[in-house]
């Protein structure tokens, strides 16, 4: 049976151990290991009809709320059905063992939090924190999985419980700037730290890629997780094909850390 991690390079393996402050940057190749769809796949079932790019938009909101909202309850339906991996459970257990970790994300899930991760900052939102669309009062979801989550359901959106505009996601569109204190806390963490690990993002969004970039113009290591190439390929120290799910929980015991316990 293969080692599972001997693969990892030695170099990268004391980087972690000796590594004072680390940044781990996630896009949706690790909430794909997870089974939630990534935004670049095709919408499915009565979903398929519509572009998903289109949909994520200020003005879809406006011109077709019920729509959109239905989306995303879908959206948010499917993530409270599925469960950490074992690459968030790794980064969670990664924690424990460096003097600083900083978990940023472009993912809208909470799997990360609900793997024991901490002060995650996400630069694109959450699914989990609506806002209204009018005056940008935080709103509360009852708990739960939504009720009727199937694909192509309209679901009117609920009334602002403050001035009783529509609530809207609580995520970044197109068109909209990303969250000021998340992209600061992101932006501080990559220039200031030893490591950076980059785990299934494309390095194509931008500004969330000029991460990995910050990190290496100020003189850290970077190590990319991802199945495919990307274009941080050609500037990246170390890049590791496979799924996260196998490869982090090999990097900790390369590293001589515990790996992440299974559920």
């Amino acid at each position: 049976m293969k080692n599972p991690h001997q693969d990892i390079p030695a170099t990268l393996a004391r980087a972690l151990q000796e590594a004072r402050r680390v940044v781990v940057f996630t896009g949706a190749g690790v909430s794909a290991e997870s089974g939630i769809a990534t935004f670049r796949d095709a919408l499915t079932g009565l979903w398929s009809r519509f572009d998903a790019q289109a949909l994520a938009t200020p003005e879809a909101f406006r011109s077709h709320p019920d729509i959109v909202w239905g989306w995303y309850e879908w959206r948010r339906a499917q993530v409270l059905r599925a469960e950490p991996n074992a690459a968030h459970r790794a980064i969670s257990q990664l924690a424990r063992h460096v003097p600083g970790l900083t978990v940023v994300t472009q993912n809208v899930d909470d799997l990360h939090e609900r793997a024991g991760s901490t002060g995650v900052a996400h630069l694109h939102g959450s699914l989990h924190a609506p806002r209204c669309s009018a005056c940008e009062a935080p709103q509360i979801f009852a708990d739960g999985i939504p009720s009727e989550p199937e694909e192509g359901r309209r679901i009117a959106p609920p009334a602002c419980t403050r001035c009783g505009s529509a609530v809207r996601p609580g995520v970044v569109w197109f068109g909209e700037s990303l969250p000021g204190d998340a992209w600061n806390a992101a932006i501080h963490a990559a220039e200031h730290c030893d490591l950076l690990l980059s785990i299934g993002t494309s390095a194509l969004v931008y500004p969330a890629a000029e991460l990995p970039q910050r990190a290496l113009a100020a003189g850290a290591m970077v190590a990319q997780i991802n199945p495919a190439a990307t274009p941080l390929d050609a500037r990246a120290h170390h890049n590791l094909r496979g799924a996260a799910a196998e490869i982090m929980p090999g990097l900790l015991a390369s590293a001589g850390f515990e790996p992440p316990q299974t559920p």
